[in-house]
């Protein structure tokens, strides 16, 4: 179980987990020592999946990035969905993919360095086999909020 002091840790490292244990003392009432442990558990125990680094819009700002909405054919069998499940986990410039409901099955983020790998990566990822209805694509003109946060609190 979490207790607060483990919310506490979550909801700070969600927003900086660049902080040490010393300035994460400074917001939640334990030593330092202290939590260390809490965050070596709460790594071991799968409550932190993975840290990361966030590259700045120096880096990301003329990249083409794209939402694609795959409608997959009413009779894909299960072997070709789990086939292109796997090209789209296992391409790098797919970011995000998710299983969605409603009109389309899943969705991708793709990040590409021009419209040419982006029309090469749909024709790879999209067009082998009968599995891909269609798609559709909306380009990303620009970010107005990206903020991955779970508020967790003692009730959640």
């Amino acid at each position: 179980m979490l207790d607060r002091f483990d919310l506490a840790l979550l909801n700070s490292l969600q927003r900086n987990a660049a902080q040490t244990a010393y300035s994460l003392a400074e917001h939640v009432p334990l030593s330092p020592s202290a939590i260390a442990r809490r965050l070596r558990r709460l790594r071991s125990e799968g409550w932190i999946a993975r840290t990361i680094a966030l590259l700045g819009s120096k880096l990301t700002s003329n990249r083409l990035r794209a939402l694609v909405f795959i409608q997959l054919n009413e009779h894909s069998d299960l072997a070709a969905k789990t086939r292109l499940q796997d090209r789209l986990r296992g391409t790098p410039q797919v970011q995000i993919c998710y299983e969605t409901t409603g009109a389309y099955d899943l969705l991708a983020l793709l990040d590409c360095v021009s419209m040419t790998e982006f029309n090469e990566l749909c024709d790879l990822l999209l067009a082998p086999g009968a599995t891909v209805r269609r798609y559709e694509t909306s380009f990303i003109k620009r970010e107005v909020k990206f903020a991955p946060f779970v508020n967790l609190d003692e009730e959640s």
